[in-house]
């Protein structure tokens, strides 16, 4: 592969192309400023509007959100996996019915598997404009998002309709629901029932981990963070990885699937058949199946970067082995 065709399964942080009319809260106060991005996949999107920069089926999504202080976004949930790692700034993650059954404040480089079936959310509460990094269970995302009834009642009020099909029709641009189709019902207080409501000393010790801690663990080799062996044990569809410079190889070595790359801190140099490219914090490369590759630190100090390859293993709810 040619490093021109390479590039075009490299998405670099200064050319993500944002979508601000990406979901239902999109005019809501408080949420009206987030950025939506999706990099690899189809992702979750319920706007026309969302830029999709490489579309090649992975067995999972890659997406982003970016916010500025204050900013948060909406209570929701999901049928597979979500995973976030904070690129940039100090994020809290809430969830809950209310977002008030727990919560955890994560800090750059620390992950977050959010357990499948939850409502959750969450805000950039930083100084500076954010940024934090999704993975999502399956090529298709699990179908899409599940509002908590609030949610879908506040965008009403301030124009976004969702249809039961689950694209987003706004009254402000004299959009209307066509003939035959209704809104997105909300959800009965005895199907709400069924949505847990963990404890912060639920959920964080098996499902968060510290950039440092993986740091620590990644001194010789990858430290495997999501997987059925791992430090956050889970069968997404997917595994994690957190690569240092401790523990890169200059050994090339191929999937037999697509992989991908996303750097935290420092600078990458990927090597394949074929050409070299350079790779910083806030790039995800799409690494093609079967191709012979290495990365490697390529300046001094600190480095770290998350690799993700799919599994056989089905997405779905959160594996509970």
């Amino acid at each position: 592969m040619t490093p021109q065709e390479m590039e075009t399964r490299i998405v670099r942080y200064g050319d993500l192309m944002p979508c601000k009319t990406a979901f239902i809260d999109a005019h809501t106060p408080g949420s009206d400023q987030k950025e939506n991005f999706t990099i690899i996949g189809g992702g979750v999107s319920e706007s026309p509007d969302q830029h999709v920069h490489i579309a090649i089926p992975h067995g999972f999504n890659i997406g982003a959100a970016g916010q500025p202080p204050k900013c948060r976004n909406s209570l929701h949930s999901h049928r597979t996996a979500e995973v976030f790692f904070v690129l940039k700034g100090r994020w809290r993650f809430f969830w809950g019915r209310w977002g008030d059954a727990g919560e955890v404040v994560l800090e750059e480089g620390d992950i977050f598997n959010i357990p499948t079936g939850i409502f959750r959310g969450f805000e950039n509460i930083g100084n500076d404009y954010g940024m934090i990094m999704a993975i999502l269970g399956g090529d298709d995302a699990g179908g899409g998002v599940i509002w908590a009834p609030q949610v879908i009642e506040d965008a009403a009020d301030h124009g976004l309709v969702l249809s039961e099909e689950g694209k987003l029709y706004d009254s402000k641009q004299g959009h209307t629901l066509p003939e035959g189709v209704k809104p997105m019902p909300l959800l009965t207080e005895d199907a709400l029932k069924s949505f847990p409501e963990p404890t912060t000393a639920d959920v964080i010790p098996g499902y968060v981990a510290r950039y440092w801690d993986m740091v620590s663990l990644a001194d010789k080799t990858p430290a495997s963070v999501i997987g059925a062996e791992a430090m956050l044990r889970d069968k997404p569809g997917f595994e994690v990885a957190l690569v240092t410079r401790g523990s890169a190889s200059t050994d090339m070595h191929q999937h037999d699937r697509p992989s991908v790359l996303m750097p935290v801190t420092g600078h990458w140099k990927v090597t394949w058949e074929g050409g070299t490219a350079t790779l910083a914090p806030g790039d995800t490369m799409s690494v093609p199946e079967n191709l012979m590759h290495n990365a490697v630190p390529s300046m001094t100090g600190d480095a770290a970067l998350y690799h993700i390859v799919g599994t056989d293993d089905p997405a779905g709810a959160t594996w509970q082995g």
